[in-house]
């Protein structure tokens, strides 16, 4: 069975950012994360999804034809 939950810091490391960084993006619930008493733990699935969604749509290359 795979993990369900990875450390903060083990998130930081896949993003690419400082572990504190990474405590940061989680306070402001940019990365999703439950307590466990005192653990803090990312779901890894949750994680995933946010990871593959993307928030910002791209502009397309009808507005683009318009500026030439």
């Amino acid at each position: 069975m795979s993990r369900m939950t990875i450390t903060v810091g083990e998130a930081a490391e896949m993003l690419g950012i400082s572990r504190t960084s990474a405590y940061l993006c989680a306070r402001r619930q940019e990365i999703p994360t439950v307590r466990l008493g005192r653990r803090v733990l990312v779901p890894v699935a949750r994680f995933m999804a946010m990871l593959e969604a993307d928030p910002e749509p791209h502009e397309s290359n009808d507005a683009r034809e318009g500026e030439s």
